[in-house]
């Protein structure tokens, strides 16, 4: 087992006490306070509940310390000290500093977010740079992180965190155990090998340095369909997209990192992407409650330490305005209403509709509304610099900035000091996630429990597909499956962002690695959806293919002219 960085150790060595992965979820829901004074006694204090070290070291910070704090940009450079020249250039215009060390040391910063992106991500958009290779490229970069971040007076460990969705939004691509796309676990419908494969997702990230997974998604779709959603939705039953919630929270936080829902307060019943423009969330406050709310209420009750805002234009609590900056939003519903109090952190500030104003005002505009945390702010000096000057003129109260600044020391204080997992751990966990991907497969069209192949095979697919292409071929062959490369039975592949051109007239088997909906067009004898394009989703599909499994999936959502599973 490696050992946790230099900074976490010292700092653990000052606090005295273990804070447990138990009381990780009790601090953020403020279950781990200080009882209340009897007779002017002193307060008994949990020794597992940091708030006492955290009001001491508040109250020593100036206002920009406290401001770097709830800051989270990105960086430029996949090494923490080492760059070259373009690198630091790119630095000096998001932050005026040249490696992400010193922005971390400069601007005293809470934390720090990881990017990388593939050909199939919907939120490409917003991403400025890729320093996201491998994972021991990773390892070296949050472990150089850490290091900036111990030569802070505060001496807390970085937040370090990455959008690990997998899926369409997959950062850390190569060498890890990559888990199918939330729509798979919606088909497979198991809390509990949820739970358990992305136990297995959150021990890698552990292993890698980053504490802090922007997932699950807990948005419901709607019967529109959101594109920018799809797939990373669990699907379209609020009570199911719920207990997938929980389970994953659970999972992340038992592998030892901590959970963000988002994006509240739902994406899935829009349209347009927030990346772009601001999508207009048109749900009465009822069918807001009964639908896109449900499983956030589901994560907050199973002790969910972050929730990420929406840049969303939520119709019935406040029209007009982007949930990023409603305080009716933010604060009245989602502190007040649901009795969340974990921390708050903002889609990422570089997407258009959080653009609409310079990065400083932007940044107290979040923070007045109820953002703890800021997310990829587009300019780090300015954004900064806003809110220190935001607390000068009167236009952030210091009150708001030491709220927000608390929960997110609280937070770092809760990720614990178990020792990470050993850099060697990562992609060895096939075992735990493979079972998820098989009960994900579904049969919309064909006869269940029969080969769904016979004879020679020829595996075919849309453009970009080959990865997934090659390895069915391979997994077929391992099924004793006989693959060709000219005639036999087709079996195609389609999947993310494919239309009805990508579709082959003439297959035997079509099988949709996405949202299903493609499906309805196809004319193939049989119809299989996996929702996804993994190693694991392909392996699993062969035996299906083969006749040596039964497929289980049920589909999370309804396509046109088709049942949700053929097998009952």
């Amino acid at each position: 087992m490696s050992r946790v960085t230099s900074s976490t150790q010292k700092w653990f060595r000052r606090l005295g006490a273990t804070v447990s992965a138990l009381c990780a979820v009790a601090v953020a829901t403020a279950a781990c306070g200080t009882a209340p004074d009897h007779g002017g006694a002193l307060p008994m204090q949990d020794p597992a509940d940091p708030s006492a070290k955290v009001a001491a070291m508040v109250k020593r910070m100036s206002d920009a310390d406290l401001a770097g704090q709830v800051l989270m940009p990105f960086a430029y450079g996949r090494s923490a000290t080492d760059v070259s020249a373009g690198t630091k250039a790119a630095n000096q215009a998001l932050a005026g500093v040249d490696t992400p060390a010193q922005m971390v040391e400069k601007y005293r910063l809470g934390g720090m977010i990881l990017i990388g992106f593939g050909g199939d991500d919907p939120t490409a958009a917003n991403q400025p740079v890729n320093n996201v290779q491998n994972p021991e490229q990773v390892r070296a970069l949050t472990t150089g992180l850490q290091h900036a971040a111990a030569r802070l007076e505060a001496d807390v460990p970085l937040l370090i965190g990455m959008d690990q969705e997998f899926g369409v939004v997959s950062r850390l691509t190569t060498g890890v155990t990559a888990l199918p796309s939330a729509m798979a676990f919606g088909a497979a419908g198991n809390p509990r090998l949820t739970e358990a494969a992305w136990r297995a997702a959150g021990s890698e990230l552990a292993a890698v340095g980053v504490n802090v997974n922007f997932a699950p998604v807990a948005d419901v779709l709607g019967a529109a369909g959101s594109n920018v959603i799809g797939s990373r939705s669990y699907g379209t039953d609020p009570k199911a997209a719920g207990d997938q919630v929980v389970a994953a929270i659970k999972g992340m936080r038992a592998g030892g990192v901590a959970a963000t829902l988002k994006h509240f307060p739902g994406h899935g019943h829009t349209t347009a992407d927030s990346h772009s423009e601001l999508p207009v969330l048109a749900q009465s406050r009822q069918l807001l409650d009964k639908d896109d709310l449900a499983p956030f209420k589901a994560g907050i009750a199973a002790g969910a330490p972050l929730i990420m805002s929406g840049h969303l234009d939520v119709q019935s609590v406040d029209p007009g305005v982007a949930a990023t900056f409603s305080k009716k939003v933010l604060t009245d519903l989602l502190r007040g209403e649901l009795g969340f109090q974990g921390v708050v952190v903002s889609d990422g500030m570089n997407m258009a509709p959080a653009m609409k104003l310079p990065p400083g005002e932007a940044a107290v505009a979040a923070l007045n509304a109820g953002n703890d945390l800021l997310l990829m702010v587009p300019n780090v000096k300015q954004a900064h610099q806003g809110l220190v000057d935001g607390v000068k003129a009167g236009k952030l109260s210091r009150e708001r900035l030491v709220e927000a600044a608390t929960r997110v020391l609280k937070l770092k204080l809760s990720l614990g000091e178990a020792a990470a997992p050993a850099l060697s751990t990562v992609g060895t966990h096939a075992q735990q996630v493979s079972p998820v991907a098989a009960a994900s497969v579904t049969l919309l069209r064909g006869a269940c429990g029969q080969p769904l192949v016979t004879g020679p095979v020829r595996v075919t697919a849309a453009s970009g597909r080959e990865k997934a292409r090659a390895r069915l071929a391979a997994a077929l062959k391992e099924a004793g499956v006989s693959v060709v490369e000219t005639g036999g039975s087709v079996v195609h592949l389609v999947g993310y962002g494919d239309t009805a051109e990508d579709l082959s007239a003439g297959a035997a088997v079509t099988v949709h690695m996405d949202v299903p909906y493609l499906l309805a067009q196809s004319t193939s004898k049989v119809l299989v959806a996996t929702y996804s394009s993994s190693d694991l989703s392909m392996d699993a599909l062969a035996p299906v293919l083969a006749g040596k499994a039964k497929p289980t999936g049920k589909a999370p959502v309804e396509i046109k002219g088709l049942p949700r599973t053929t097998c009952s």
